[in-house]
């Protein structure tokens, strides 16, 4: 059974699947993943998700404002052996609910192209491309989305 715990990223649950999360990235993006990785700092993340299936954790997210009125979807990740199960689909509509709750009206997210599984969990999920923004600009394996909570339903 899968259950989720709003949390923060003072959680070891959340910091265990963050620091796996940073091996898969690394695997991925080689030499790239230093520099994701300065913006990807886990200080003060007020706002984190820990999927957990059968009491394991399995699966994390969080996002952080990334300007009035917005959030950033961060640190997404689904251990491998979990994966296509809806663990990250129920870890992003978590923290979309949690978001409008607190008054966010809009969702951004970067994501790699050698992510190809996550673009395709984003835009299932409603997010659409958008230009890359901030610290992404210019930078060509990042792929920038945005999505409208506003018909996010908030049942807590």
């Amino acid at each position: 059974m899968l259950t989720l715990a709003r949390t923060t990223s003072e959680n070891p649950d959340f910091r265990t699947l963050v620091q796996r999360l940073d091996q898969d990235l690394a695997a991925r993006d080689g030499a790239e993943a230093t520099f994701y990785a300065q913006y990807n700092k886990l200080d003060l993340i007020r706002h984190a998700v820990v999927a957990y299936a059968d009491g394991q954790p399995v699966g994390c997210g969080a996002f952080k404002e990334f300007e009035a009125g917005a959030v950033e979807i961060k640190r997404m990740y689904v251990a491998p052996t979990q994966r296509r199960q809806g663990v990250a689909q129920a870890v992003l509509s978590e923290l979309e609910r949690w978001a409008t709750k607190l008054g966010y009206a809009t969702a951004v997210l970067e994501t790699g192209r050698r992510q190809p599984e996550a673009i395709a969990l984003y835009q299932r999920s409603g997010y659409h491309l958008t230009a890359n923004y901030g610290q992404y600009v210019g930078v060509a394996n990042s792929v920038c989305m945005r999505k409208s909570l506003e018909s996010t339903v908030s049942p807590g």
